[in-house]
């Protein structure tokens, strides 16, 4: 099976491409690195990794690409962490818009004329940014209020888009929705706008990268947005990714929704300290609170009971071990310069 991952370069991309090549798949990937920039990857010389450097907007380049695939999955997209959601809040909207159309575009075309057999949409946990409804099971989306954020609204409409292509076109679907994705492969991005965090001057992206980079720095005591009691599931993008290849496989996953995540809650509190004492020992934890950001989103809580007796998926890395593999891999960014 030959499948095309938009976004290959990136971050959720990275750990799926590998995972897919690791079980024999064929891929196409597209990516056009603007977010950290030109990378390099492990797979970059797979003899069944095909790349691109494009843009995956250009519907033509997607035909091109897709023509011989039988599925794809699209993650690229622009995303960051909550600071992004206020600079960016118009340009992050229209351009996933015009990048996931694309995506459709092409794809409604090979399912008609070529061997497309389905789409695979990562959708996001911000899709219930407004719910008072925990632990969150799929189909909320539609019952909460929409979400307030662009970026929240914007990964509803892709799960819309799936919907129509599938009412009007019959294309085959599968939503897929993490839950604040881990690993290494987060640096400072080209895209956002860099701020101080108390001492420490940060590319915001996502809450374990700055708290890593925060402490590893020697920051203290350590700035939290907020009170530190937002609620979390801090899943390892290794095991996204196999659930991912899991909805791409199973004939279940086929017009359907599955949220993915570690069935374990953790406090920003909880994940700062955790980092705190693998770095810096037995040094007393000192924090102060600063401002939160508008969107900062208090509890996010998955019911993954469809996802695991459906499908079997099971996200079984803990956050522990998830550190132990980021903290090396960003202390080495900032010995390079990508913190």
């Amino acid at each position: 099976m030959k499948i095309l991952v938009t976004g290959s370069a990136g971050f959720i991309g990275g750990y799926l491409v590998e995972e897919l090549l690791e079980h024999g798949y064929d891929i196409v990937g597209i990516d056009n690195y603007s977010k950290y920039g030109k990378v390099v990857k492990s797979y970059d010389n797979h003899p069944r990794y095909s790349f691109v450097e494009g843009d995956a907007k250009d519907v033509k380049l997607m035909k091109e690409l897709i023509a011989d695939c039988d599925q794809v999955v699209g993650l690229a997209a622009i995303i960051g962490g909550i600071t992004l959601f206020h600079e960016l809040a118009y340009d992050l909207f229209a351009e996933n818009e015009r990048i996931l159309a694309s995506t459709f575009d092409a794809a409604i075309w090979a399912f008609k004329n070529k061997k497309m057999k389905k789409i695979n949409v990562v959708s996001s946990s911000m899709v219930f940014e407004s719910t008072q409804v925990f632990p969150t099971p799929e189909g909320e989306q539609l019952k909460c209020p929409p979400p307030l954020s662009t970026y929240g609204f914007q990964k509803l409409a892709c799960e819309y888009f799936a919907k129509g292509a599938f009412e009007q076109y019959k294309l085959p679907y599968t939503i897929i929705r993490p839950f604040n994705a881990i690993g290494t492969g987060e640096k400072k991005a080209l895209v956002e706008k860099e701020i101080f965090s108390g001492n420490i001057k940060l590319a915001m992206s996502h809450v374990v990268p700055d708290l890593v980079q925060k402490v590893l720095k020697g920051q203290d005591p350590l700035h939290l947005l907020g009170k530190g009691n937002q609620i979390r599931h801090y899943t390892y993008a290794g095991d996204l990714a196999t659930g991912i290849r899991i909805c791409i496989e199973n004939k279940k996953a086929i017009n359907d929704d599955f949220n993915i995540s570690t069935p374990v809650s953790t406090t920003v509190m909880e994940l700062a300290q955790v980092i705190w004492k693998k770095i810096n020992g037995s040094k007393p934890f000192r924090y102060v609170s600063d401002k939160p950001f508008e969107y900062d989103v208090q509890k996010r809580i998955p019911s993954i009971e469809k996802s695991e007796k459906i499908l079997n998926i099971e996200c079984k890395t803990t956050l522990d071990q998830s550190l132990d593999e980021i903290i090396p891999w960003i202390k080495q960014q900032i010995e390079l310069g990508g913190f």
